[in-house]
């Protein structure tokens, strides 16, 4: 599943794509912040408490039915389904902090090992033993909120593994599709949260859901990303041939935990926090939400509030950016406790090839595995001006007089592109060019289309387009399909689809933070859906190849969980450091990244610090700490009230005491440069020393002519490990040089041994003319 977000709230009454027939509903799910601290002693539990708060609401409709979940850890409160009565007397009650209305986000949507440097399973990772790392991360448990799992896939198969770690909280929820016996050793615990779910569907006659309230995995996005991030090793895995060899996840020896959050019409806040507290509670090291984030204030957002308990316990999260790509500003999850992951191309493709009548021949991509069209050419047809949508391919749109036994060239967008190719096939088409126009620019990403089919970038498309239209019906073409190829040159390339910055929340944290490997990723999938995810689709298969955030987000939270097993003592800023630092921005013909939309150079807004290098980070020298009361600074320096910060840190008196200058001072593994009001910006970092006694770094400085930058010292010495050091860094806009809208540069302390890089962008939101 390829879908974008933008991280708009969507509520339920006013949801008019996803939830129409709740448009003039009077009662809806509402999230309420309760003042934990003021718990009369005559309550035992929170629960009763909330309940009892409940029904002593004065209104007519007051039921204690009403009550979804009582959330204890991820955060102080309660969903409940309420009307607009007893919405206003929760807001004016002394016990509560305030209210909030559901919110419903969507899903982000083997070579990699390889790709990583992680294949070698006997040899040294940086000084540490692969297998010895593999056996120390049998105690890191990734908790996965998605779709669920499909427990009988060979990924989770747990031979060899210990017992699963004594101080392991969770369970395996059982149901009538899923028996807890499923879960052993690698998959450890299985949950589902639904009642936000079924609250919005409950009464909708048009929503015929075939899913069970179980962990059971009905879509596979789930399965796919839980064995992305810590799959056993499965020899002979394929997509019907695409893609063979040996799959695996990250951690392979990693345990997993999956919760199920997400359902047929979307994944809803108060389900995902339902899962975030039971998953803090069970004892995860890690969170994987490969989901749509807020990009709204953070004490709004769900994911970003559970998130903030989970790093004060010591958990990683790692979430994935969103697909709504090329476009600029289009992020999710950016709140900087969070691990914002953006996705860039492996260097393995599937090609296929598109032999017009002229003679020439295209080149494009495909996982279309059947047995295809033949030798023969065939007529072409392209469908646009005939009809508003028969240039998309839109269903009922193509004529199958006019189709029927030819080529179709169809227009990418609007719709998923396996689409397209279910309308070509039931007009009677016998194959389809898909083009990208310039929303998706030279962007290629293969499908295992149900009928001959090859997609190929705008260029190619144009052509194509123009060859059609100038031929009429002697326009001929025969589609051909090319396999697995391997060590394409240059990769990784940053996928058009991932979303990129600016961070519209908090512009002075730079996000993405990361890309990792998120296009074409071969990984476990369920047995009970065809690998289109089309109801048509009756094909069977145990692995699937998808591309997305979604997939890219697991691919860090799997080495994040090995970085756990290799220093159990770090805190998730301390791993996030550590990956961010130690990232690459060059490809594999060393040359600067550049971005599929249209194959210029890319920038830390689209992919943030670079590309993931695990070999790397396991010893990054150097990494930026960010502690619970940094953090509480952070946000008091957002000028958030007292209660909004509350809702995100759950600690009673906290006060606004310590703010920073402005929130970029925040010390984060990078820099987002504003020029303001100011030409000179300054901020302080502190490094902690995780590598050798007696190190010693030099700053290097990279960046435009129009900035100054001045780093204070220029050497940092350290005598022991964990020890501290501070640096200011001054940024001044020159004078006399006209700046340009926006520039990048990087930061780098370094010795023989370690590179500790932050990248920086610069700028400028008001030109300045003095």
């Amino acid at each position: 599943m390829v879908g974008g977000t933008s991280g708009v709230w969507l509520s339920f009454c006013f949801t008019t794509v996803l939830l129409p027939f709740l448009a003039f509903c009077t009662k809806q799910t509402y999230i309420v912040h309760m003042k934990q601290d003021h718990k009369p002693s005559t309550y035992t539990t929170n629960h009763d408490w909330y309940s009892a708060h409940l029904q002593s609401l004065k209104t007519s409709d007051s039921d204690s039915d009403s009550l979804l979940y009582t959330y204890t850890t991820a955060f102080h409160g309660f969903a409940a389904v309420l009307d607009p009565n007893q919405v206003q007397a929760l807001r004016q009650s002394d016990f509560v902090l305030d209210v909030y209305e559901e919110t419903v986000y969507t899903l982000h949507t083997t070579r990699t090992p390889v790709f990583l440097g992680l294949e070698n399973q006997l040899g040294l990772w940086d000084g540490h033993n692969i297998q010895d790392l593999n056996q120390a991360s049998h105690d890191v448990v990734i908790g996965v909120l998605d779709t669920g799992i499909w427990p009988e896939s060979k990924s989770f198969d747990d031979s060899g593994m210990p017992p699963v770690p004594a101080r392991w909280k969770g369970e395996c929820e059982g149901g009538v599709d899923f028996s807890p016996s499923l879960c052993n050793r690698k998959l450890i615990g299985a949950r589902s949260f639904s009642k936000g779910y079924h609250m919005a569907v409950g009464n909708d006659p048009t929503v015929k859901s075939k899913e069970n309230p179980t962990p059971r995995d009905q879509d596979g996005h789930g399965t796919h990303t839980a064995s992305t991030a810590a799959g056993a090793h499965v020899a002979n895995a394929s997509l019907f041939g695409y893609a063979s060899g040996t799959a695996r996840g990250m951690a392979t020896a990693a345990r997993v935990a999956a919760y199920k959050v997400c359902w047929s019409t979307g994944c809803f806040g108060s389900d995902i926090l339902a899962g975030m507290d039971r998953a803090i509670d069970d004892g995860v090291n890690v969170l994987s939400m490969s989901l749509g984030g807020g990009s709204g204030a953070y004490f709004r957002d769900t994911i970003a509030i559970g998130a903030f308990t989970a790093m004060e316990k010591g958990i990683f999260v790692s979430c994935s950016a969103g697909n709504s790509g090329p476009e600029r500003a289009t992020l999710g999850n950016v709140a900087p406790w969070i691990m914002t992951v953006g996705a860039g191309t492996l260097d393995r493709d599937f090609p296929a090839y598109a032999v017009l009548g002229n003679g020439h021949r295209f080149a494009g991509v495909s996982l279309y595995s059947g047995n295809g069209m033949g030798k023969k050419q065939v007529e072409i047809v392209y469908s646009k001006g005939n009809n508003s949508q028969s240039n998309l391919c839109m269903p009922n749109s193509l004529d199958p007089k006019l189709v029927r036994g030819k080529v179709v060239l169809c227009d990418r967008g609007v719709d998923a592109r396996v689409e397209k190719g279910l309308v070509v096939k039931q007009a009677g088409g016998v194959g389809m060019i898909l083009a990208n126009t310039a929303a998706s620019g030279e962007e290629l990403v293969a499908d295992s289309h149900l009928l001959p089919a090859v997609a190929v970038g705008k260029k190619v498309g144009d052509q194509i387009r123009e060859y059609v239209l100038k031929s009429g019906k002697k326009a001929t073409a025969v589609l051909s399909f090319g396999g697995t190829v391997l060590n394409v040159k240059p990769s990784p390339v940053v996928a058009a689809f991932s979303s990129r910055g600016p961070n519209m929340v908090t512009p002075e944290i730079l996000k993405p933070d990361i890309i990792g490997p998120g296009v074409n990723i071969l990984a476990g999938w369920s047995s009970v859906i065809g690998p289109t995810g089309l109801e048509q689709d009756t094909r069977k298969t145990s692995f699937n190849i998808m591309s997305g955030t979604s997939m890219s987000c697991p691919h860090i939270s799997g080495l994040a969980a090995l970085l756990k097993a290799a220093h159990p003592e770090w805190s998730p800023s301390a791993i996030k450091s550590a990956l961010m630092t130690t990232a690459y921005t060059k490809d594999n013909t060393n040359s600067p990244l550049r971005d599929a939309a249209d194959g210029s150079i890319s920038n830390s807004q689209i992919h943030g610090a670079g590309h993931v290098n695990p070999h790397l980070a396991i010893s990054p020298g150097l990494v930026y700490d960010i502690s619970t009361s940094d953090y509480i600074t952070f946000l008091c320096t957002l000028g958030y009230a007292i209660e909004h910060i509350q809702t995100i840190v759950k600690h009673p008196n906290i006060t606004c005491s310590r703010k920073f200058r402005d929130p970029g001072q925040l010390n984060y593994p990078s820099f987002s440069i504003l020029f303001g009001k100011s030409r000179v910006v300054r901020y302080t970092r502190v490094l902690t020393n995780v590598g050798a006694a007696g190190s010693t770094y030099n700053v290097s400085v990279d960046g435009p002519e129009e900035v100054a930058v001045t780093v204070k010292p220029t050497r940092l010495v350290f005598d022991k490990v964990g020890e501290r050091r501070r640096y200011t860094v001054t940024f001044v806009s020159k004078k006399g040089i006209s700046p340009p809208k926006e520039a990048f540069g990087s930061l780098a302390w370094n010795n023989d041994q370690h590179q500790v890089t932050s990248q920086i962008a610069y700028s400028w939101p008001q030109l300045l003319l003095q």
